[in-house]
């Protein structure tokens, strides 16, 4: 039961990106690009580019508002763009080099490359937005070019407040939530922004963009809360100091802290070095609390959507935040 409702929300989400993203990938393949490594870089991310979240969440906030999708295709395709250039200075950020099995830009191109190609994605999807924004009125216009800025610096302060956080070496639960907060407005953005280009009321935006932040912060949660069962993207974090957020609350503990340094600090982990972790991080009362405090974040999300009108896109979005905690 619990993998068919994630089956159903990801089959949903993919079908509602499908038309943007293809349009985002046709722009990007028209680009004219002098150096052959960067042309073989684009046509590398472009193959495996399939980041549903964004373009699907901006289509869901649209459509419940009454929006009609087809007419916001080039707007959904600009939020994919532009979320398409944080993932890969992200990775060049993180220095991954591999996600989910597949070579990153950074990690098989190279920084220089990787930079520029997120330099691309970022122009050409912020020129395609601001050339969307002609369709809604003008007040609604500076509104979405307002909000968009926002919210974009907000996540990069996140990511800024993150680096330094790395290297100071002050892994703190405050500080991690602080940034998982902030990181959460890229979310936020895709369904304020969704609303807003499908003509929704000022009320059902403001709904939606809240809505989107919580989600924002649960989908990063979740994210990380896998983490510590997936050896291979836990070593791989860990070799960047970056210590999924459920394991920090762990080891506000003890003599969690000093188990889990023993095996962190090892240059591979093993089967049961990733048992010994995940028992003790979800056993831990911090990551307890944590749950519970996502509980309380879905419940808040559940609630608010209940003010929006009645639709098989509510009932969705409904999905979407209860399936936030399925499986943990």
């Amino acid at each position: 039961m619990v993998h068919q409702t994630g089956k159903k929300v990801v089959a949903d989400l993919q079908k509602r990106s499908k038309k943007g993203l293809r349009f985002a990938k046709n722009i990007m393949k028209k680009e004219k690009m002098e150096h052959p490594k960067l042309r073989h870089a684009l046509n590398h991310y472009l193959y495996y580019w399939n980041d549903f979240t964004h373009a699907g969440l901006f289509s869901a906030a649209c459509e419940v508002v009454g929006g009609k999708y087809e007419k916001i295709i080039p707007a959904q395709a600009s939020i994919a763009m532009m979320a398409a250039a944080f993932d890969i200075h992200d990775d060049i950020i993180d220095q991954s080099n591999i996600k989910q099995k597949i070579p990153t830009v950074f990690g098989k191109f190279g920084l220089e490359m990787a930079l520029l190609l997120g330099n691309a994605f970022l122009i050409e999807g912020y020129k395609l937005f601001v050339d969307s924004t002609k369709n809604l009125s003008e007040k609604k216009r500076d509104v979405a070019l307002d909000k968009i800025k926002e919210l974009l610096f907000q996540v990069g302060n996140a990511h800024a407040l993150e680096v330094g956080m790395k290297e100071s070496k002050k892994f703190t639960p405050k500080n991690y939530l602080k940034i998982t907060e902030l990181k959460a407005a890229s979310v936020e953005a895709d369904m304020y922004l969704g609303a807003l280009f499908g003509g929704g009321k000022s009320v059902e935006i403001e709904i939606l963009a809240k809505i989107g932040r919580i989600l924002g912060i649960l989908a990063t949660l979740r994210d990380d809360l896998i983490d510590v069962f997936d050896i291979e993207e836990l070593n791989t974090r860990l070799s960047v100091n970056d210590l999924p957020l459920p394991l920090i609350f762990a080891m506000e503990n003890r003599e969690v802290q000093e188990m889990a340094n023993k095996i962190i600090s090892k240059p591979c982990l093993s089967d049961q070095d990733i048992a010994e972790l995940v028992d003790a991080t979800l056993e831990a009362k911090p990551v307890i609390e944590l749950k519970e405090k996502m509980k309380k974040m879905i419940n808040t999300g559940l609630n608010l959507s209940e003010k929006l009108p009645e639709s098989i896109n509510r009932d969705k979005i409904q999905l979407l935040l209860s399936f936030m905690l399925e499986d943990l």
